[in-house]
């Protein structure tokens, strides 16, 4: 295991780049503490899988450096690395039993065979796989084969980084659900540092202890999925995060009160110098709510998701969702809406421009 640091990290698929546009990857300073359960989460063409790339050493960045454990490893090839990797579809022998693939990573080391047994015995009882040690491997089912790889990349003691791609894409949704559990408690039993690349914001906030937030090849936040949800550093977080994702509403500053339409906003605290640009209110739906008074909206739409409903409104042109429990205004109804003002925040040029510190007296007495 390993603490990973990125220092100045840039890369570019162009010999001679030349703007910021040029780059996939735009300066990443990152620190990684030894043992730690990260995630590395953004759409598909965001920068991650080159970045997934560089820390294993098939690519080599164009600027800046890659350390483990101060030791400088930019230039080192993948096998001199010591790293384990778990890809998309299962990386197993087929002709070999469960246990004879979980021996193989440790056997290509040298490990004496008592070693090689009490580490397979280990790994196979947290996987839950034991009873299929003496089976081939070729007739598992695709989650079991997957447990597998896992198992794989877990069974060495000794490396630096475990890192995982995309690791449960081809697995059937209604069995990703103990897969995702199964990979969190393995993580908390083994300790080792891990690295998970994904699209899909469920798998990365259930896993990662911190999840590294990724648009258009840069960095947008680094923080837990409770800092993620409900204090979004940019208002694609807020929109890439939660489902539905964070209401985001244009609005205007006047004498320092938000204003969507001709209604006062009250934001969650005062607002981070002269906020000059592009200026947006964005409120989780969860803290969306119908009062007696508020904001005038019309109901549009109705969905019944389970556990809570999604309500979606329209007022002064946009749409508002509101999540709620309990029985829910029927669609085409007048209502009024009240926005929880310690969840309400301000965005210039999409990122967040207000502090919780202070009350916002210039807004004491608005919605």
């Amino acid at each position: 295991m390993a603490k990973i640091t990125l220092s100045k990290l840039r890369h570019s698929y162009f010999p001679n780049p030349k703007s910021p546009s040029d780059y996939a990857l735009k300066e990443i300073d990152l620190d990684w503490t030894d043992g730690g359960a990260y995630a590395l989460l953004g759409p598909s063409g965001c920068g991650k899988s080159t970045l997934l790339n560089i820390i294993s050493g098939l690519l080599v960045p164009s600027e800046g450096q890659i350390l483990f454990d101060g030791q400088d490893v930019t230039d080192l090839p993948p096998d001199q690395r010591n790293i384990a990797q778990v890809f998309q579809f299962p990386v197993i022998y087929d002709t070999m039993t469960v246990y004879d693939n979980l021996a193989f990573p440790l056997r290509n080391r040298g490990r004496d065979e008592d070693t090689v047994r009490d580490r397979v015995m280990a790994i196979a009882e947290m996987l839950e796989v034991t009873e299929m040690l003496d089976q081939k491997a070729a007739g598992l089912s695709p989650d079991n084969k997957q447990k597998i790889s896992m198992g794989r990349g877990l069974v060495r003691e000794d490396v630096n980084v475990v890192m995982f791609d995309e690791p449960l894409t081809v697995i059937d949704p209604h069995l990703k659900w103990k897969l995702r559990s199964k990979l969190k408690e393995l993580h908390q039993r083994v300790k080792a540092t891990m690295i998970y690349v994904t699209h899909d914001q469920t798998e990365a906030l259930t896993f990662a202890d911190q999840v590294v937030v990724m648009q258009l090849g840069e960095v947008v936040q680094i923080g837990t999925p409770v800092e993620l949800f409900e204090r979004p550093a940019h208002t694609f977080v807020g929109h890439f995060i939660g489902s539905p994702g964070m209401n985001i509403l244009p609005c205007d500053l006047r004498a320092g009160v938000a204003l969507f339409g001709a209604d006062a906003i009250a934001l969650e605290g005062p607002i981070r110098g002269e906020a000059i640009g592009k200026t947006e209110i964005g409120i989780r739906p969860e803290f969306v709510k119908f009062a007696e008074s508020g904001l005038p909206a019309v109901v549009t739409k109705v969905s019944d998701v389970g556990r809570h409903t999604v309500v979606e409104c329209s007022a002064n042109g946009s749409r508002i969702n509101a999540v709620i429990e309990g029985t829910a205004p029927t669609k085409g109804s007048e209502v009024h809406l009240e926005f929880r003002r310690d969840q309400t925040r301000l965005y210039v040029d999409g990122w967040l421009a207000t502090d919780p510190d202070k009350p916002d007296t210039a807004a004491e007495a608005s919605l």
